[in-house]
């Protein structure tokens, strides 16, 4: 008897983590000294760590005193990493538990936290990890891809966030953090050149504009050519995968003098290009290798590919030093305005006008679509006051006010005639949200410290969505159709540290998150609007931090268990290629993850870095349409989950018991920088690894679109001189030219997408 079905309405397996438990022993123990040890090392000459102060818990701390599990990648490691021009995904396995991917391209970065995320690629999405940038949320996915350039640091913080931040964050945060102007004056001028006649600059300026006032400019610029040729001769575009982007950022810094300060920010970004470029037919059947012949520098695409971002926002940061207290003012307003069309079916033609007329391999029939922002606006407020100082009590307490007016236009095109429009849908959004949140901090003893946040949410959404012109064999003119939700939480954490010396914290941990329900429409390929309620997780980890070698190297290692409820999933593809919101009965998650530098000797200097995630969604009766699913009989991917066909012919697969999408087991990343002194200057060596394992694309498991474990490399070689003001380097990417498969799509072939090939370039850098 088949089980009882929800197509879709509204799985970790419980191994036990006595092994990463028990590693937390011998490494509390190995970084205990003796009073004879720790003397004998401080009197050896040597180069030590400093101490990584982050805002994690919006107050300025030690890294090693904050009680959460968090990696912190500074400046120099970002510009390695963001060499030849590289997006926000280039921090994806960079980071213990971080991955992040994207079916836009640079526009739409979708990022996953200990594999909780979400691979909705509708504009309207929602994503369980949130992204601060200077202390704004920024909300939509579009406004995540903000360019990577000037910043003092970023910091990932990992597991349920919902205290002390402003949106949904039951998953995490990504914090970006700008360089502040200063009264000194000082800049940089950076410059390379590299494969595919990319083109790089980015540089910024600042100073005193007075006594009270300071100001910093920073500019970016990146251009790439198209390196894929379009070998299809009647195809709109020949060269495909190219961009130009530009963005600025401009910062007034006031200072009175007696307490209060203000930090103004306007930032802008435009950018235009290739979207992601699908492949029709990449995978060989029964697998996930690459067809014989597959090459990545030719498509052979009849529709057009093209993507256009511009974006605009600004900030008013203002604090009071009210002497016992201080009283902090945030205000956010971000806006956008995109397009982004792309030949979905990745290939020409369609099966039905005869051999020779479709490819590559078969094309059951055209698609081609595009999706835009064509009104959206941002504005956030938040109040915060917190204590200075206050002795063994410390606390901070606020108000948040959200409020976001989206329009999202979506629409299809006849490949076969030209890309004639044939099909439009809209939806709006107002979303309104507000919150109150309190956290303290209490010295029980000099070792033992407690802390704990409460934070209350409502969050209200008004939408609707009309078809104001069908597609083919999708739904009428029809609408408007209305929704409304409106839900209310109460998040919390509770955390205790105890130092076990000076050099070592332990630190245990319990928390909360809450996602408000999400709402979408895909109307030119489902007929009604779906809606996902509520997500809750629970989460518990525990770990150590510490300080090691008198200061030469630092650790972190955390274990942690996550218990979500009512898991917002999104069922991608199918043989509507749309994507329809459900809620799983709960998913479960559990792993550890570790941090290391050390200098391994005076002029080595190591970072590694690893996580295990173990993610499971656990309902028996939900499933999931899957490949071709009701134009195709059999599916057209291989299938491993058991599948059951509806009356309607459409075939769908039970997902119990699956990992998370994009939820790799294994994360691993290392870098290693070696420089030794020669003449006035230091000449260097610095690489950088990063293993992501292997991934399902689709919340259903099929041998072709299960991702193969990716490793990819980078390289720097350069010379710096006069104290590292200048520098000039040789770099690359992907060195080993390593060819994967990253994403698919699965409506009407094996059509896939793929990583970024090998890039070498020529850096010159210059600060004052």
């Amino acid at each position: 008897m088949p089980l009882p079905l929800r197509v879709p309405s509204h799985s970790a397996r419980l191994r036990p983590l006595a092994i990463a438990v028990a590693a937390l022993l011998p490494l509390a123990a190995a970084a205990q000294e003796t009073p004879a040890t720790a003397e004998a090392k401080a009197q050896q000459e040597a180069v030590t760590l400093d101490a990584v102060q982050v805002t994690a818990q919006r107050r300025v701390e030690n890294a090693k005193d904050v009680p959460v599990s968090l990696t912190a990648v500074d400046g120099e490691k970002l510009n390695v990493l963001a060499s030849g021009g590289q997006d926000v995904r280039f921090l994806s396995g960079r980071v213990p538990s971080l991955n992040i991917e994207s079916s836009f391209g640079r526009a739409f970065p979708r990022f996953y936290i200990r594999g909780l995320g979400n691979t909705d690629f509708d504009l309207n999405a929602s994503q369980p990890v949130s992204l601060i940038y200077d202390d704004v949320v920024q909300e939509n996915p579009i406004l995540k891809g903000f360019p990577v350039f000037d910043l003092d640091q970023v910091e990932v913080l990992r597991g349920p966030q919902g205290t002390l931040f402003g949106r949904n964050t039951p998953a995490g945060v990504v914090k970006f953090e700008s360089r502040r102007p200063t009264q000194e004056t000082e800049g940089y001028v950076q410059a390379s050149v590299g494969t595919n006649e990319s083109v790089n600059v980015e540089g910024a300026v600042g100073g005193a504009l007075s006594d009270r006032w300071s100001a910093r400019v920073s500019m970016l610029y990146q251009k790439q050519d198209g390196w894929v040729d379009n070998t299809y001769a009647a195809g709109p575009e020949k060269k495909l995968e190219g961009y130009e982007e530009m963005a600025a950022r401009l910062q007034l810094l006031y200072d009175s003098g007696d307490g209060f300060e203000a930090l103004f920010n306007v930032h802008a970004r435009d950018l235009g290009g290739t979207a992601r470029l699908f492949r029709a037919n990449i995978f060989k059947k029964g697998t996930n290798d690459f067809v014989d012949g597959f090459d990545r520098d030719k498509v052979s695409i009849d529709g057009q590919n093209f993507q256009k971002l511009e974006s605009q926002g600004a900030s008013a940061r203002l604090s009071w030093d009210l002497g016992r207290t201080t009283l902090y003012s945030i205000t956010g307003y971000e806006s956008v305005d995109t397009l982004s069309r792309g030949d979905i079916d990745g290939g020409f033609g369609a099966s039905f006008l005869g051999p020779g007329n479709f490819g590559p391999g078969n094309i059951p029939f055209a698609s081609e679509s595009a999706d835009g922002l064509p009104d959206h606006r941002q504005l956030s407020q938040e109040f915060r006051i917190e204590s200075n100082e206050w002795g063994r009590f410390d606390w901070q307490a606020g108000l948040f006010y959200f409020d976001e007016d989206i329009t999202v236009d979506s629409f299809n095109y006849d490949s076969l005639a030209g890309g004639a429009q044939a099909g439009h849908a809209v939806q709006k959004q107002r979303n309104k949200a507000w919150a109150v949140f309190a956290s303290g901090e209490y010295d029980v003893t000099d070792k033992f410290k407690l802390r704990g946040g409460l934070r209350y949410t409502q969050d209200k959404k008004d939408f609707t969505a009309s078809v104001l012109e069908a597609a083919p064999f999708g739904t009428p003119v029809s609408g408007p159709f209305p929704v409304r939700t409106d839900a209310n939480d109460v998040s919390w954490d509770l955390s205790g540290t105890y130092a076990i010396n000076p050099d070592v914290n332990f630190y245990a941990r319990v928390a909360k998150g809450f996602r408000a329900p999400s709402i979408q429409a895909r109307l030119l390929f489902s007929p009604m609007p779906s809606v996902a309620d509520s997500e809750e997780v629970v989460s518990f980890e525990a770990g150590i931090k510490a300080d090691l070698w008198n200061k030469r190297a630092r650790m972190g290692f955390s274990v942690f268990r996550y218990d979500v409820k009512d898991q917002q999933l999104v069922a991608v593809g199918g043989s509507n290629n749309s994507a329809i919101l459900l809620n799983a009965d709960k998913s479960l998650g559990q792993g550890f993850e570790f941090d290391l530098e050390a200098y391994l000797t005076d002029n080595l200097l190591v970072t590694l870095g690893s996580s295990y995630n173990d993610t499971e969604i656990k309902d028996k009766s939900l499933a999931v349409a899957v490949c071709g699913a009701t134009f195709f009989a059999p599916p057209l991917c291989t299938v491993t989950n058991p599948t059951q066909q509806l009356a309607n012919g459409t075939t769908v697969a039970f997902i119990d018991g699956n990992p998370l999408p994009q939820a790799p087991k294994w994360i691993h990343n290392l870098t290693a920088r070696w420089g030794v002194p020669v003449g006035d200057g230091e000449f260097f060596v610095y690489t950088d690894w990063a293993y992501r394992g292997e991934i399902n694309y689709f919340l259903y498991e099929a041998k072709e679109f299960k991702g193969k474990p990716l490793v990819e490399g980078g390289l720097r070689v350069g010379y710096n001189w006069n104290v590292g003001n200048y520098e000039v380097a040789l770099f690359g990417r992907n060195i080993t030219d390593t060819e994967r498969a990253v994403g698919g799509i699965d409506f009407n072939n094996l059509t896939g997408f793929i990583n970024e090939p090998r890039m070498w370039g020529l850096e010159f850098t210059a600060k004052f």
